[in-house]
């Protein structure tokens, strides 16, 4: 390949098991085209739902606890990139996970955008299933979608 067609590739990540095969893949895109990989890990933040104060303390207490399960996720994937000498920049972002996707990769002109298509269980299967089918509708940017097992 003469001139690199990725130069800045975007995993999104939530830090469960299946979107691993996704960090993989990324991983080893960003390797062999000596692009620079962003982890990414969307805070999803409330509908603004408040029905006191009461709830406040919750909401702040949520948002802690999935910034601290979007370090770790993005953590994750500067170790499986270091290992493959893959330069990783983590990046928490804050709102709708598919508007917040798009949105990164529209501003830091990212190449690629690698995502798995499920992520955690229950309800949030078919969020992130969702989160998936919006980020192709509506990116202007390349979307690889990674099937994280085969029983999806």
């Amino acid at each position: 390949m003469n001139s690199n067609l990725y130069r800045k590739i975007m995993v999104a990540t939530d830090g469960s098991e299946l979107v691993k095969k996704a960090v993989d893949t990324a991983v080893e895109v960003a390797r062999l085209s000596g692009a620079k990989l962003y982890a990414v890990y969307v805070v999803t933040t409330g509908g603004g739902r408040t029905i006191g104060p009461k709830d406040v303390g919750w909401e702040k207490a949520m948002k802690e606890h999935l910034s601290a399960e979007g370090r770790e996720a993005t953590a994750y994937v500067e170790t499986v990139g270091k290992a493959a000498n893959v330069e990783v920049e983590s990046v928490l972002l804050e709102g709708s996970p598919a508007n917040e996707i798009v949105g990164f990769a529209e501003k830091n002109d990212i190449d690629l955008i690698v995502m798995g298509t499920l992520g955690k269980t229950g309800i949030q299967k078919f969020l992130l299933g969702s989160v998936a089918q919006n980020v192709v509708r509506h990116s202007r940017k390349a979307v690889l979608v990674v099937r994280g097992s085969e029983t999806e």
